[in-house]
């Protein structure tokens, strides 16, 4: 157990860390592609100066974006190597499609963004920074196909001869790269990023208003990234919706988890904290209908019949039928190609209970409630500071379309504060998604206690420790980067004014 805790905790404090550059780069990518188009459009130097000056952070943090990902990725092989085997063919073709379209893609153009300048035609160099924003946004789809297929497994067929879950077919490919749940939870990442980069810009331009400088430049800036972000905002509210209709359809306990749900039922509210309900919504964010039947974690745990009428068996009764499968599946391993007949007959009780084969793997029916108090507070943590961002987002672009930002300190003020929020409002998203599904690494088919390396807890400690260190080394070089880049200024645009 110490193993497990240790890897999870490692696990997780890379995927944290990786995240705090991912959704930065996505949001600046449309930013400073926007500004670049203002300038060819409006033959104005100024605009080129602006975006160059995005630019440089840009290339900051997706330096030290890239480190943090490979990482995160080879913690697959040394610490989830049996996760690996079980789902090599499903969760690896994606990453490598990844790797070799989507991040060459994105490296290729990136070089001619930042050093072409004067060396590519203007129409050119346009198309490569738009090109390396593309890039980096295919470059996410891949990444949360395999994550999608983590939450709702689709297109997987169960090989017992190799015990690994294979696509058969071309099919099952496809079946995988549509996921809903990946396509749903694309939109709502990508468009994150975009709020993300939007307030950056916004607050980072507010803290030029706020020392008297820059102030054209700072105007202009919260205008372009208070519509970016505004766009993203109003994305990630509907992208949230199909998310909700996919939790419930396909991960009713992460949905009760969220919600505190223990005991569920038709029109039911939703909590905006202990004590303050709005009447039938959770209902309607889950099911779009009113009387909409909605379990809670006690129902999950009994059983209950869904709203199609299907009836959804108890964690008892699936727990009984994974053991069956996998005591089906020792036993066809054992026996090979020596009885035929016998291997026949267990293989039919392995096809039948092979759906249920990972609640074998768990001790008692408690063990796939997660965390609840943890999801319940991410979520509400991750709707709150969406909302205070979309409000600061909204009222910098009024004020400054208006060109009366300058009287507004309280706003200047809030929407530099918005910086480090959105990224824990961030952070919390990925909360509930990943502590949210616990105790599963794939949803229903393999939980984190088969999933783990054979690895001592003292080996994973250390290098937890080791890889800390050095995250946060890199972190405080990326921040000392960024604010010495920022203090000094974008070049030209405007005199400095201290």
């Amino acid at each position: 157990m110490d193993a497990i805790l240790w890897s999870r905790i490692q696990f997780a404090m890379t995927a944290a860390y990786h995240w705090l550059f991912v959704p930065l780069t996505l949001g600046l990518a449309l930013v400073m592609a926007v500004m670049e188009t203002l300038y060819l459009v409006k033959k104005d130097e100024f605009w080129k100066k602006t975006a160059q000056f995005w630019m440089k952070l840009f290339a900051v943090n997706f330096a030290v974006g890239i480190a943090t990902g490979l990482i995160l990725e080879f913690e697959f092989g040394t610490n989830w190597s049996n996760y690996s085997w079980f789902v090599g063919d499903m969760f690896g073709a994606p990453l490598a499609i990844e790797g070799i379209l989507a991040f060459f893609m994105e490296a290729t153009f990136f070089a001619v963004m930042f050093f072409g300048w004067n060396k590519v035609s203007p129409k050119f160099h346009l198309a490569s920074t738009w090109l390396t924003g593309i890039g980096a946004t295919i470059s996410a789809y891949w990444i949360l196909v395999a994550n999608g297929w983590m939450q709702n497994p689709v297109g997987t067929t169960f090989n017992p001869d190799t015990v690994r879950s294979e696509m058969a077919s071309a099919a099952a490919f496809w079946e995988v790269v549509t996921n809903p749940v990946a396509v749903s939870k694309f939109f709502h990442s990508v468009t994150s990023g975009w709020v993300t980069g939007g307030i950056f810009v916004v607050g980072v331009s507010a803290w030029y208003l706020l020392k008297g400088r820059q102030k054209k430049f700072a105007v202009k800036s919260m205008i372009v990234g208070g519509i970016v972000g505004l766009v993203g905002s109003a994305a990630v509210m509907l992208s949230g919706d199909s998310s909700g209709i996919h939790a419930a359809e396909f991960q009713p306990m992460k949905l009760a988890a969220a919600e505190g749900l223990q005991d569920g039922g038709r029109g039911a509210a939703f909590t905006i904290v202990p004590g303050v309900k709005v009447p039938k919504m959770l209902s309607i964010l889950a099911t779009h209908d009113a009387n909409g039947y909605v379990p809670g974690i006690n129902d999950i745990l009994k059983g209950y019949t869904d709203n199609n009428g299907n009836v959804v068996p108890s964690v008892a009764e699936k727990m009984e039928r994974g053991r069956k499968a996998l005591d089906a599946l020792e036993v066809y391993r054992m026996v090979g190609d020596q009885d035929d007949e016998l291997a026949a007959q267990v293989r039919a009780i392995l096809d039948e209970n092979v759906q249920y084969m990972g609640y074998g793997h768990l001790a008692k029916p408690e063990d796939v409630v997660p965390p609840v108090g943890i999801v319940f507070w991410a979520f509400r943590f991750m709707i709150g500071i969406g909302m205070l961002v979309a409000l600061v987002l909204l009222l910098s672009l009024i004020f400054g379309w208006k060109d009366k930002l300058e009287g507004k300190k309280w706003l200047l003020w809030a929407a530099v504060i918005c910086i480090p929020l959105v990224y824990i409002g961030g952070q919390c998203g990925w909360i509930v998604a990943e502590v949210g599904r616990q105790p599963w690494t794939i949803q229903g088919l393999l939980p984190v206690n088969v999933a783990i390396s054979n690895l001592s807890a003292g080996a994973v400690r250390t290098t937890f420790f080791v890889f800390l260190a050095v995250f946060a080394l890199f972190l405080i070089i990326e921040i000392r980067i960024m604010l010495g880049a920022i203090k000094k200024g974008p070049d030209t645009v405007e005199p400095v004014k201290e």
